[in-house]
């Protein structure tokens, strides 16, 4: 969730605060504008013009959580169950070669100087209809299916006392954690259930006072030689000064042996999950693009990432569309702004990523991709809200996205759950952390009748 402009007239804020109170606000009908069902996807997205109001469009899901024994509807051909439930605001998931799950339990550290005074006000009220101001766990929890039904009957506290974790890679026996403010290593033998080591930083990463997307996710080399960091900007769209965002709305390339960081690409405004294409062997990432622009842009996307690569933010959005807010402008940096591979809808907040390396799932899955969405605030038809999969076909994207968990809104618009992280579990299950359900979802072949 991004923050809305700030507020300077008292009529605005009122009228916001009216809006948020009756939980939702399609402003943009009031401009005639009628938004598409599902807006900006695919490999060459047809883009609208941008549109901008007086207030925004703001459209909260309320968290309400599951029912009881309630679950989200999977694809034709699978079925789900809940491999944990009972967690606190589950994030992102890695899991370790034995097949232990770890859950990183995490939200937002403290940031005083991001949406400060009525605008801060209003985006506190938008964070907790949306389930999203509970206070960090600080902790990654270790799931374990001791007697492979594809349910976990072991819970362990793993690693505590943290700072806002959330991405995990296992490099030869060290676990690296990447906290919002820094990387750490920690000693790992397998098959432990607890790690009581402090750990050691091995490189500071940008966060600071506003940190504003403050998610940090990690992945590792092929050779271990290195860990890609994403980081997220500063702001919606350099609101705060580029000043704030020195090696922000990036990827960072560190390497273990020194500690050594540099940009690896750039211009990327929230990237957060990373995985490593298997035919092609390159790294892509999903992206959480501006808001503000109308119901129907910006497109997140998924994109391969080039070394030294710059994708357009602030400047430009999907290759060299420019956006005229960003004062001054870098028409240099906009005609080298590289437009990304594949469009995955405007304001789903596409979070997780993980590639389809296993067998468990009929063939047409093999390569392809999953992408965990966790769901629109800024559009006044939802988006996202579910876990999609996008084919593969010799490490390119093929077709459009088919839609592997969905459910996740109750009829009245209410979040019963919001996908995050995905992974695929050793079996070769996707699983999914909903961070609203507090529940880690398990998806495998439907039983044959």
């Amino acid at each position: 969730m991004q923050p809305l402009p700030p507020i300077r007239r008292p009529l605005c804020a009122v009228l916001l605060l009216l809006s948020v109170s009756i939980l939702s606000v399609s402003i943009s009908a009031c401009a005639g504008v009628t938004p598409l069902p599902d807006a900006g996807i695919g490999s060459n997205p047809i883009l609208p013009m941008p549109t901008s109001k007086f207030l925004p469009t703001v459209n909260i899901a309320v968290a309400k959580g599951w029912p009881k024994n309630g679950q989200p509807i999977v694809a034709e051909g699978l079925a789900v169950n809940a491999f944990f439930r009972g967690l606190h605001h589950p994030r992102w998931l890695y899991v370790l070669p034995n097949g232990d799950v770890l859950v990183a339990e995490t939200n937002a550290p403290p940031k005083p100087d991001d949406n400060t005074g009525i605008r801060g006000f209003v985006m506190g009220i938008i964070m907790k209809k949306a389930g999203a101001d509970v206070a960090s766990a600080n902790r990654i929890s270790l799931l374990r299916d001791t007697n492979g039904d594809g349910i976990a009957d072991s819970r362990t506290l793993f690693l505590q006392g943290m700072n806002s974790p959330f991405g995990m890679v296992l490099v030869g026996n060290y676990l690296y954690v990447a906290n919002t403010d820094a990387v750490m290593r920690f000693p790992y033998k397998e098959g432990q259930t607890l790690i009581s080591d402090p750990g050691v930083k091995i490189a500071d990463l940008p966060a600071g006072r506003i940190n504003h997307h403050w998610t940090k996710n990690i992945v590792a080399s092929h050779d271990g030689r290195y860990l890609y960091v994403s980081v997220g900007s500063n702001s919606n769209s350099a609101e705060n000064g580029m000043d704030n965002e020195l090696d922000r709305a990036g990827i960072l390339e560190i390497e273990v042996a020194s500690g050594r960081r540099r940009v690896f690409a750039s211009g990327l405004r929230n990237p957060v999950g990373m995985a490593w294409q298997p035919q092609s062997g390159e790294l892509w990432v999903s992206v959480n693009e501006r808001d503000e622009l109308g119901d129907d842009l910006v497109p997140d996307y998924m994109t391969s990432v080039k070394a030294g690569g710059f994708y357009g933010w602030p400047y430009s959005y999907f290759g060299q569309h420019v956006d005229a807010r960003v004062k001054p402008q870098r028409p240099d940096l906009v005609s080298i702004a590289i437009k990304p591979d594949y469009a995955l809808g405007s304001h789903t907040a596409s979070l997780g990523l993980a590639f389809y390396d296993a067998n468990l799932l009929p063939a047409r899955y093999k390569y392809g991709a999953l992408i965990g969405q966790h769901g629109s605030w800024n559009r006044a038809v939802p988006s996202g809200y579910k876990v999609i999969f996008i084919p593969f076909e010799k490490g390119r994207p093929v077709g459009l996205p088919e839609d592997i968990l969905t459910g996740f809104l109750s009829g009245k618009g209410e979040a019963y759950g919001r996908p995050v992280g995905v992974a695929v579990d050793r079996k070769g299950a996707i699983l999914v952390a909903d961070d609203v359900g507090n529940t880690i979802w398990r998806v495998s072949p439907a039983a044959k009748k």
